[in-house]
């Protein structure tokens, strides 16, 4: 008798202990990044935290660099849903190594991508300008807006970071001795446009671009292979470095884009951590995500509410049963 009473001590206690666990969950921060991607992720983390576990979540504003920083200095927020890790590695690995942080998993499963590409249509018509040699045979079919003598790339808008990665890699390849010259964009804006308007008309384009990006969501674009595989230690030391005497040829490796959190949320809401482990999405699906949104003019709560009403294919696996039936009701309140 007094065992029965015993195991029965120990399941009320365990039943409690969950409870008052689920209870602690509180208040939770959640930064809300200015970009697209990491603004649509969050408003679904604060809906599925809220609505599925009893979470008082908040969004405020945020943006790599501050919001690493105030998390390893100050232990807020709680959760930056998007962290681009290569451009904060070492303010990362110090917050893991106080564990004042706490890496949950990845936000894009395959992380974010860049590369050269062209669009899928040219492919379909000629398979060999998959590779970097089958571009350069027919470094003429792609006009120069400017120079019909010429080829066009496109490279990254002057000033920004990957400008410096796209010029080492035109070098490498020796795109200019093949014939193509290296066309600024001037903007973002331009580079996006260029592809639009050569996708309206089904013309030849070449150039640099990444994702996740609703363009890449819009239009179906092939990634040119170099034929080299990634060298991960050439390219962080010399060819993402303005100063690159030697730039050899290598594929872009992927980014890492993680979510973390501070460990005292991992510590306090062991449910709610683990489904920000099991929340992710690959580039596909988020490219496909932006481009609605940019079509429909939506913000990042706007398309959470969309994402969370069309694809539940995609966020069940990253909840239990019980807290899919809550964040379910929640959605058919909306």
């Amino acid at each position: 008798m007094k065992r029965i009473l015993l195991i029965g001590g120990l399941l009320l206690s365990s039943a409690t202990h969950q409870a008052f666990a689920e209870e602690q969950c509180g208040k939770v921060t959640i930064a809300d990044m200015n970009w697209s991607s990491a603004s649509l992720i969050a408003n679904v983390d604060r809906f599925i935290l809220e609505y599925g576990y009893g979470c008082e979540a908040e969004l405020i504003p945020g943006d790599t660099m501050p919001t690493s920083t105030s998390m390893v200095e100050k232990g807020e927020p709680d959760i930056a849903p998007e962290i681009w890790s290569n451009n904060v590695k070492e303010l990362i690995a110090r917050g893991v190594s106080d564990k004042r942080l706490t890496i949950a998993g990845k936000s894009l499963s395959d992380g974010g991508e860049e590369g050269f590409w062209v669009p899928q249509y040219m492919l379909d018509k000629d398979p060999s300008l998959k590779t970097i040699e089958g571009i350069i045979a027919k470094v003429k079919s792609f006009e120069h807006p400017e120079d019909p003598e010429r080829g066009a790339f496109y490279g990254c808008p002057a000033g920004w970071g990957c400008q410096i990665s796209a010029e080492n890699l035109y070098q490498a390849l020796k795109l200019d001795a093949a014939g193509f010259d290296l066309v600024d964009p001037g903007s973002g804006a331009g580079l996006s446009g260029s592809i639009a308007r050569a996708y309206e008309r089904e013309k030849p384009w070449f150039g640099y671009y990444w994702a996740p990006t609703a363009i890449l969501g819009k239009y179906k674009m092939a990634k040119v292979d170099f034929g080299t595989g990634i060298d991960a230690d050439h390219f962080r030391d010399c060819i993402s470095q303005i100063e690159c005497a030697e730039p050899k040829v290598t594929m872009y490796p992927a980014a890492l884009v993680q979510t973390v959190t501070t460990t005292a949320f991992a510590d306090r809401s062991p449910r709610g951590f683990e489904y920000l482990a099991k929340r992710s999405l690959t580039n596909a699906q988020m490219n496909g995500l932006l481009a609605w949104m940019e079509d429909n003019q939506a913000d990042g709560n706007i398309a959470a509410e969309y994402f969370l009403m069309n694809h539940q294919d995609t966020w069940l696996k990253w909840v239990p049963a019980d807290v899919a039936a809550k964040v379910k009701s929640a959605i058919a309140d909306l």
